[in-house]
């Protein structure tokens, strides 16, 4: 599939909370071409919503995940998600992708794939698109 449009949404921090602070809290961020936003702003498409959401679901469920494995995230940790939409390569309507990009500096890659696979098991935004959504998930 080769989207017509995409929205990019990233959250980021190592423990739980909400908003951006310098404490530590999770941040949700959102950035989205100016085309998708159109004149109501960024943030009121489903699109750029659900990327927002999907990283956010992501980074607690990776949190979770990490302290039942006795894991240290940094406060550094982030998950871009990447949704795009357009027609199905085999031209059967519309579809979605969302490429989940994980980082966490100073975390052994091999540890930290170990979590991401066990979050996107949990994550209940990876459960409710399950066989919906062509989902990548990436870890740097």
């Amino acid at each position: 599939m080769k989207p017509l449009y995409y929205a990019h949404g990233h959250a980021t921090g190592g423990r739980t909370g909400e908003g951006a602070s310098d404490d530590g809290r999770v941040s949700v961020q959102l950035s989205t071409p100016k085309e998708l936003g159109g004149d109501s702003g960024p943030g009121t498409n489903p699109e750029q919503l659900f990327s927002i959401g999907y990283s956010a679901c992501f980074l607690g469920a990776m949190k979770f995940v990490a302290s039942k494995e006795k894991v240290a995230l940094p406060p550094t940790t982030k998950v871009s998600a990447d949704i795009g939409i357009g027609p199905r390569d085999d031209g059967t309507g519309f579809g979605i992708t969302a490429a989940l990009t994980i980082s966490a500096p100073g975390v052994a890659k091999p540890v930290l794939e170990d979590l991401v696979q066990k979050a996107h098991i949990v994550c209940p935004y990876s459960n409710a698109i399950h066989k919906t959504v062509d989902v990548k998930l990436t870890v740097v």
